[in-house]
Order: C-alpha cells, then sequence, then structure tokens
C-alpha cells in the first residue's frame, strides 16, 4: 500500500540525520515562499480573505505575513492564497507542480501554534515536498489536462508536512493523506480568466491539507489506498498513474535539491522563450526598433495555457507568452511592474505581441513535463534571421539561480514591504532556521495592503 510505505519514510524522517545539501534547500526554499509571500499579501485575494475570515483572525498562535495572528487553518489559507498570487512561487518541474505554497504555507502555521523549533519546521517542508512532488510525478502528465495540480496534490503535501509537524504516528499519517486524497481540487478552467481562482487553489490546498493532519491527530480515520484504489485519486485524476514514482528514491533522492526557482514574475510555461528572446537581444546588441518578427517553438502543454495575443488584465498577461516576451523585448525583464496599468497598455509591447508567432513542436512536446525548452527565432528590420535554442530556464536545476541571485530576489520583493531592515534581519533569521528555537519571526509589514493585484 502506497500511503504506508509513505508513512514509514516520513516517521522516519521525524529523526533521520539529513544531509546538509538537503537541508541547505530546504532553507532556499523557504527564503523563496518568503520572496512571493509578502508582496502577495498585499494584494488580492489575500487582503479580501483577510475580511472574509475576520472571526478566525487576531487570536490562534499562527502568523499571517503581516504579523497578524490566526488559527491555524486560516493562515495556512491566507498565506497559501498570498504566496501564490504574484506568481513568482517555486515549481517542481517534473511534476509542474508549486509546492512552497501549499506546503510551507501549513507547515509554518502549524510550526507556529506547536512552538516547535526551526529544525521541526524544516523537516515537516521537506516531508511535504518528497510526498507531494513523487505523487505529482506518478499521475502527470494527463492530470494536468483538466486539474490544476499545486490544488490537488498540493493537498498531499500540506497533509505531510503538518502531520510531521504534529509528530503524527504513522497510522495518523496515513490517516491524514487518506482524507487530503479525497479534498483534492482545483480545475484549469481557473487559469481561463481574470477571476482570482488560481490563487485559491493553493489557500485551499494549504487549509484542507492543514485540516486533514489535525483530525487524524485526534484519531479521524482516512482511506488508505486513496491514491491507487479501483475508484481513487490516480484513477479519477489522471490516465495510466506510475504508482512506482510515488515512493521511487524516497528518503535517499531528495527532490527538494532539484526545485526551480522562478527568474521571471509570470506563468513558467513562458519562461524558455523569455530567456531565449533575452539571450538573442544580449548577444546581437538589438534594440526593441531591431525586430520585425518572433517565432516561438515550444511544447504544446505549455502554449495550451500561455498561447493568448489579446490578454485582458494583469492576471491572463502572466499567462501570455507573446505580452512577457514582448515586454522582455521592450523593458529587458519580466518583474512585478510587468503588470501595472501603463506597462499593461504600453503601445510598443501591445505592437510587438501581434508580431510574435506561436507554435507547438512536436519534439519539445515529447519532451514535456521533465524538460521545458524552447525555439526562438527573430526576425530583423534589416532581413537578418537569428535563432536560439533554450534547451532549459534560468532558475530549473540545470541553470539554478545561486545563493546570492535568490537573496537578491527575496530582497526586491521583500524590501518594498518590509523596509530593508527588517527584510535583512528576516534574511537573515530565514538562513539560521535549523538552530533556530522556533519560527517566530518580527515580520510585520510597514506599509498597508493593497487594494488589488
Amino acid at each position: 500500500m502506497l500511503l504506508k510505505t509513505i508513512a514509514d519514510y516520513a516517521v522516519a524522517e521525524r529523526t533521520a540525520k539529513l544531509r546538509p545539501e538537503v537541508i541547505h534547500h530546504a532553507k532556499r526554499a523557504v527564503i523563496d515562499w518568503y520572496a512571493s509571500l509578502l508582496p502577495g499579501s498585499r494584494v488580492t485575494p489575500a487582503v479580501l480573505l483577510e475580511q472574509a475570515l475576520a472571526e478566525e483572525l487576531d487570536r490562534g498562535r499562527a502568523r499571517l505575513a503581516s504579523g497578524r495572528r490566526a488559527t491555524l487553518r486560516a493562515a495556512a489559507l491566507i498565506n497559501g492564497a498570498a504566496s501564490h498570487s504574484v506568481e513568482f512561487d517555486d515549481i517542481y518541474r517534473d511534476a509542474g507542480y508549486h509546492p512552497g505554497s501549499p506546503v510551507i504555507s501549513a507547515a509554518l502555521a502549524a510550526a507556529q501554534t506547536q512552538g516547535a523549533t526551526g529544525e521541526s519546521f524544516l523537516r515537516g517542508v521537506i516531508v511535504g515536498y518528497e510526498t507531494s512532488t513523487r505523487i505529482g510525478e506518478a499521475v502527470m502528465p494527463s492530470h494536468y489536462k483538466f486539474w490544476h495540480i499545486t490544488g490537488t496534490v498540493g493537498c498531499l503535501g500540506a497533509a505531510a508536512a503538518v502531520a510531521t509537524v504534529l509528530g503524527c504516528s504513522r497510522e495518523q499519517f496515513m490517516n491524514a493523506l487518506g482524507n487530503a486524497g479525497t479534498f483534492a481540487a482545483g480545475l484549469q478552467q481557473a487559469f481561463r480568466s481574470q477571476a482570482m481562482a488560481k490563487p485559491l487553489h493553493s489557500a485551499h490546498a494549504a487549509e484542507a491539507g492543514a485540516l486533514a493532519a489535525m483530525a487524524a491527530a485526534e484519531g479521524v480515520t482516512g482511506v488508505h489506498d486513496i491514491l491507487e484504489g479501483e475508484v481513487g485519486f490516480g484513477a479519477a485524476m489522471s490516465v495510466s498513474p506510475d504508482w512506482g514514482k510515488a515512493t521511487r528514491g524516497l528518503g535517499t533522492d531528495y527532490h527538494i535539491v532539484h526545485v526551480t526557482f522562478k527568474n521571471h514574475g509570470c506563468c513558467g510555461h513562458t519562461f524558455a522563450p523569455i530567456d531565449a528572446v533575452l539571450h538573442l537581444m544580449q548577444e546581437h546588441q538589438l534594440a526593441p526598433r531591431d525586430i520585425r518578427k518572433i517565432r516561438i517553438a515550444t511544447y504544446k502543454a505549455g502554449l495550451d495555457i500561455v498561447d493568448n495575443a489579446k490578454p485582458e488584465g494583469a492576471y491572463q498577461a502572466k499567462f501570455s507568452v507573446q505580452y512577457t516576451v514582448a515586454h522582455a523585448v521592450v523593458h529587458g525583464s519580466v518583474r512585478l511592474n510587468a503588470f501595472v496599468p501603463e506597462r499593461l497598455g504600453d503601445a510598443d509591447v501591445r505592437s510587438l505581441m501581434q508580431r510574435i508567432e506561436c507554435v507547438a513542436d512536436p519534439e519539445l512536446s515529447r519532451g514535456y513535463p521533465n524538460q521545458r525548452a524552447a525555439r526562438v527565432e527573430i526576425e530583423t528590420a534589416d532581413g537578418r534571421k537569428l535563432a536560439h535554442f533554450q534547451p532549459t530556464r534560468k532558475g530549473d536545476p540545470e541553470l539554478p539561480l545561486t545563493d546570492a541571485e535568490l537573496n537578491g530576489k527575496y530582497l526586491e520583493l521583500a524590501v518594498p514591504v518590509l523596509g530593508e531592515a527588517a527584510a535583512r534581519a528576516l534574511l537573515d533569521e530565514l538562513w539560521k532556521l535549523e538552530r533556530r528555537p522556533n519560527v517566530e519571526f518580527e515580520q510585520a509589514a510597514r506599509q498597508p495592503a493593497l487594494a488589488a493585484g
């Protein structure tokens, strides 16, 4: 039974000697999560969720990004939404999954509620990542046709993390995941509008996983064959899942060391084209006026999400390869300011978008989800055709952000919210997490929340 094997691993992981590399990458994941959480906490839907859940705030031992107290479930939910809102959160590429948002949101709320040590918190994060990334691999790529994997598999990752922090027994851990699997939800249709539903998927996953673990700790039973059962998670949500991937290398080959940290503030399916076009612009010293046409060939599963030549509003723009590539050409990057109103209406960006052609490349499509590549060709105004193949994305395991680059990303996103002194102080504490007696941080935002994302 799959959950028995996973639970055996999780219980052993609470006291196992972890390699320094694993601890280091877990801390990197937490730092990256804070980088997304802090700006996301100041925009919708997080600011609206604080209003909706007002009765669950200003009590409890967990904390929101603002430092406001909350119950475990409310903190997991609101922070889960906030950390997935600005599209800067991490990715486990081989499952197409954002583990940090549901897993760390739930694990931190549990650790704060329990008064747990920094090491205990990190172990919860690691178990949540190792469990959910493998389940995600097992059901991909067919799962992604209809389901948002961060909303579905994220429930299992959050449950695993919280069950670890709570010190659940093997049986309780199985019960937690058994019920988290039946809570799993999140439909791809949410990607196709200006609605706030996508970050709510992560919010629900963090809260539902936390609920499953809290209930299991008190004796609530769960379905132990929820993954591989005849009418279970795999049968309902994928085609021919490979359950061998759910346990392969568990406890020895750590997935958390292979996580992608985003280098652009938009959907990860746009990254390879952005990286490729920036490479060509730099290599050939091109200016936007030099470009007549851009042709992008990439994998079909990505284009199904991001091929949108006429995005409406900031949310759709983050999921438009035409917009993000054109913005990168005109402005040199795709950061948070790429989605402010004046940039969304930039005439130069909008003009270039109409000269970008996107096609699905059969060879690159076969490489998905393990490879996220693109071939980009720029036709210049003087008739040259310049091409570049981008085999991976900046931030992927093969081309990772260095610790210094990760620090820079964190400071870029955290300083406007916390102020420089507080942001740097928090960063210093996060790099020392395994030595901290608790995870109570001074992280209150210095500025009021914004009204809209």
